[in-house]
């Protein structure tokens, strides 16, 4: 037998775990059919494209962010640059957790690399950018990749036990809405010093050289019980050929040409972890 295609893989893990998809329009419950329909009883249909990702977007939107960023991203994340911010995060979900969303995954390295270090979970990545979510399902396998909005999700209610929040917009209403119950939530903000080399760079002698995150950590807590927070802060010698590629992926590198010098970068973030008991 040859290689199953991306698409027949993805159809097979997305009609084996169906229950978690509600439509994006009519909020019913969805089937995922053989021939790679995801259609709802009302008969709203969304089709897996070949490349084993679903568009569950109702209706388009323009992205920001360019396929090159997210190759640049991808690039960076399996440097090993973030590795002890997602082992934290591993840590925290623990060995229990059976169903995973990643909300504003990007092109889902960082689902990836954190899977790798757990055993039978499903896990999810949504992402409002198609270039995202394209440059996922191009890499990553044995996950199902959305492109959808979290204002309209395309989730049923209850349906994860963890849901991951990285440096990414955030909707709690939602969060709380999808959690099953005591679920939890695992948001990573930035802390002062992050990418802080960038940072001086781009925004010297301006209010943006400094940052705060006291009113997302506040916001945060007032939606979730059982807080914990825990700082990750480390430097690291960048390789010449990844400094080009730092730039490209955050908006703070936008400021700065890419030839700027820098050889080493700061990651300073927060993980916020809380609980939701309805």
């Amino acid at each position: 037998m040859g290689k199953v295609s991306k698409r027949a893989a993805s159809i097979a893990l997305m009609k084996t775990h169906q229950t978690v998809f509600s439509c994006p329009i009519c909020k019913e419950g969805m089937e995922v059919t053989e021939d790679g329909q995801v259609i709802c009883d009302n008969n709203h249909s969304f089709i897996i494209a070949k490349q084993g990702y679903v568009n569950l977007m109702v209706k388009p939107t323009t992205s920001m962010y360019s396929k090159n960023l997210f190759e640049s991203r991808k690039d960076i994340l399996n440097s090993g640059l973030y590795d002890p911010l997602q082992q934290a995060i591993t840590k925290y979900i623990g060995k229990d957790a059976k169903t995973l969303l990643d909300t504003g995954c990007g092109e889902g390295s960082h689902l990836e690399r954190i899977c790798s270090s757990l055993d039978s979970v499903l896990a999810v990545g949504i992402d409002i950018s198609k270039e995202g979510i394209q440059t996922a399902a191009k890499y990553y396998e044995n996950k199902i990749w959305c492109v959808g909005d979290l204002a309209n999700s395309p989730f049923k209610e209850q349906s994860f036990d963890v849901i991951l929040n990285i440096l990414s917009p955030a909707n709690y209403d939602e969060f709380i809405r999808l959690l099953k119950p005591n679920g939890k939530v695992i948001k990573v903000v930035p802390q002062s010093n992050y990418l802080k080399e960038i940072r001086e760079q781009a925004f010297a002698q301006t209010e943006k050289e400094t940052y705060s995150n006291k009113q997302t950590v506040e916001r945060f807590k007032e939606c979730f019980t059982n807080f914990q927070q825990e700082r990750i802060t480390y430097t690291c010698e960048l390789e010449p050929e990844l400094i080009p590629k730092l730039l490209e992926m955050t908006p703070l590198g936008w400021h700065l040409d890419k030839e700027v010098s820098i050889q080493k970068i700061t990651i300073d973030l927060d993980i916020l972890i809380g609980e939701y008991n309805s």
